[in-house]
């Protein structure tokens, strides 16, 4: 499948992340009993049957900006948590470059920033740039495209064990209004917990159509509001 295939309508800027990193546990978060699957990847990454923030497979649950914990109504640089400025913005976390902020050299997501981390509890995380190409690596799963209770989206099989999970194609959020969630352009829009290190302004996600799947070298801006799906370690 064609992994550079997704053209939004948004500034996005060229890069490469290949940054793995496993979630750390505190002990002190309690987990939330959340599903999951064993689809047989090579790494071991469980990955959860919901969304964060919903309680079946096809539901979108919440959509938070790169970064944040929460959802919010308005999603825009001038009301992103890690902007210090208006627009343009001056990032105040995750960069690394001094045209674009205080640079931190943070290349991704610390705990108290991981949504499904401090949503879901301890055991459970955002995924990496790699975990998100690793589960739609087609040595290791097939991708179909679906309609679940009449929502549209990707069931990811596992070729080891059979085993899938069903990704909805529910959009993201510009400013107030909820976007490529219907028609022609209908895609999934899921942040992973990756910045792009050569243009801190975005972060790595994994994309989902009718036609393809993806993780777009370039990224996308990191206030747009998008859904997560979390990951468990073995």
């Amino acid at each position: 499948m064609k992994t550079n295939f997704f053209h939004l309508a948004v500034l996005m800027a060229a890069a490469t992340c290949f940054t793995l990193t496993s979630c750390d546990k505190d002990d002190d978060k309690e987990s939330k009993s959340v599903q999951y699957v064993d689809l047989g990847l090579p790494s071991g990454t469980l990955w959860a049957t919901c969304n964060v923030g919903a309680t079946n497979p096809e539901d979108a649950g919440d959509y938070f900006s790169w970064g944040e914990t929460a959802p919010k109504d308005l999603y825009t640089w001038p009301n992103y948590k890690w902007n210090s400025a208006g627009e343009p913005p001056v990032l105040s976390k995750y960069c690394t470059e001094e045209t674009q902020g205080t640079v931190d050299n943070l290349t991704e997501l610390e705990l108290a920033d991981d949504a499904a981390y401090v949503n879901m509890g301890t055991d459970w995380c955002m995924p990496t740039a790699e975990q998100c190409r690793e589960l739609i690596n087609t040595s290791y799963t097939k991708s179909e495209w679906e309609r679940v209770n009449g929502v549209y989206g990707r069931k990811i099989t596992s070729l080891t064990n059979g085993n899938s999970i069903f990704i909805p194609a529910v959009g993201h959020h510009v400013g107030g209004t909820l976007a490529f969630n219907e028609g022609e352009l209908m895609s999934g829009l899921y942040w992973s917990s990756t910045l792009i290190e050569d243009n801190s302004l975005n972060a790595c996600y994994l994309a989902l159509s009718s036609s393809s799947v993806g993780v777009p070298t370039d990224g996308g801006i990191r206030f747009l509001g998008r859904t997560i799906r979390a990951v468990r370690r073995k």
